[in-house]
């Protein structure tokens, strides 16, 4: 697939799932579970041990899921990204010469930004989706005043977003979200498999819901 027709296919799909976990052994089990759902786009962060050997893996076995790296902060993470398989790019940042990387070889991008300024040089510089971080601290209100002037752009909420508050953020104008998809026991600490996998259920039903 090309950049547009990924663009269009995490459009249309409103959910990014988003894996980081602190081992690598727990990464294979999480993205079974999490694509075997029925969820269709996945980023595995930067920040999670061995993510290029984990991208590369997760296309080789899901070759009609779309799966892309998160936290590719910069153009060194980002060049080893596509090198590994990622068909997307996401950031918490603005950073524009990551924009550049993607499309030069035709890999879409979804840019973090938070004020107007960040939104509008993500969106001229020609971010494929400017992914609103952090959403949830900042708030629904601060998302409405922001898109107020702004709403020729599309926008991805991500940070606190959770199933109980999803469609609030859908009906304020997003065009989708990004949600951790790891849930891990309180008392553990280690990952609840089965809260994970409900996780992802719960948020494809309020992505079908819009």
């Amino acid at each position: 697939m090309n950049r547009k027709e990924i663009v269009a296919r995490i459009k249309n799909e409103k959910i990014v799932a988003i894996l980081r976990t602190k081992n690598q052994a727990d990464v294979s089990k999480v993205v079974k579970i999490v694509l075997e759902t029925g969820v269709n786009v996945l980023e595995i962060t930067s920040n999670t041990p061995g993510f290029l050997e984990e991208i590369t893996n997760a296309r080789a076995l899901y070759p009609d899921k779309i799966i892309g790296i998160g936290t590719a902060i910069n153009v060194a993470i980002a060049e080893k990204a596509i090198a590994a398989g990622a068909q997307f790019l996401v950031t918490p940042n603005t950073n524009v010469d990551v924009i550049a990387l993607g499309h030069e070889h035709n890999v879409p991008v979804l840019m973090g930004a938070m004020t107007p300024s960040e939104v509008c040089i993500a969106h001229e510089n020609g971010a494929d989706v400017v992914k609103l971080f952090p959403a949830g601290a900042m708030g629904l209100n601060f998302f409405k005043a922001l898109r107020a002037p702004l709403d020729h752009i599309d926008y991805f909420a991500v940070g606190g977003i959770n199933p109980n508050n999803a469609a609030d953020w859908f009906k304020a104008g997003a065009s989708g979200i990004g949600y951790g998809c790891v849930v891990n026991d309180a008392k553990t600490g280690m990952i609840d498999f089965e809260s994970t996998k409900k996780m992802s259920e719960d948020f494809l039903i309020k992505a079908k819901a819009h």
